[in-house]
């Protein structure tokens, strides 16, 4: 049912755990399915300089968290801000139809959290 790179992502997440001290925190569930995720970022200079992910959810969901750790670290907020649902499952290779809202579940939660640590630092 997954590719290779989802079940890497799945079996082996980069950046998760949870993060002290985060500039910024984003947390988004889909009630239907009950996936829960809840990214942390760490911003310096506009960049995301650590990013970080707690995941409850199936292997779509941790792969999509996993794999959006890394296409955003050391981007810009407004680049990242521009990752859509569709990178992230782009970038993993494809899921399947049912496991798409997982990948829409991980940029919202990057979205979620720029916009946290926009609205403590409102000249960012």
């Amino acid at each position: 049912m997954y590719n290779e790179k989802v079940m890497d992502h799945f079996q082996n997440p980069r950046n998760a755990g949870e993060m002290l001290k985060p500039s910024g925190v984003g947390e988004v569930g889909n009630m239907k399915c009950g996936d829960i995720m809840k990214i942390f970022i760490k911003v310096e200079n506009d960049h995301i300089v650590d990013i970080n992910f707690l995941t409850f959810g199936c292997g779509a969901a941790i792969a999509s968290s996993s794999v959006l750790t890394e296409m955003v670290k050391g981007k810009t907020l407004d680049e990242a801000m521009a990752v859509t649902n569709m990178d992230v499952a782009n970038q993993l290779g494809g899921l399947p139809e049912a496991k798409l809202h997982c990948s829409n579940l991980a940029a919202d939660a990057l979205h979620k959290a720029i916009a946290d640590y926009r609205s403590k630092n409102l000249s960012a």
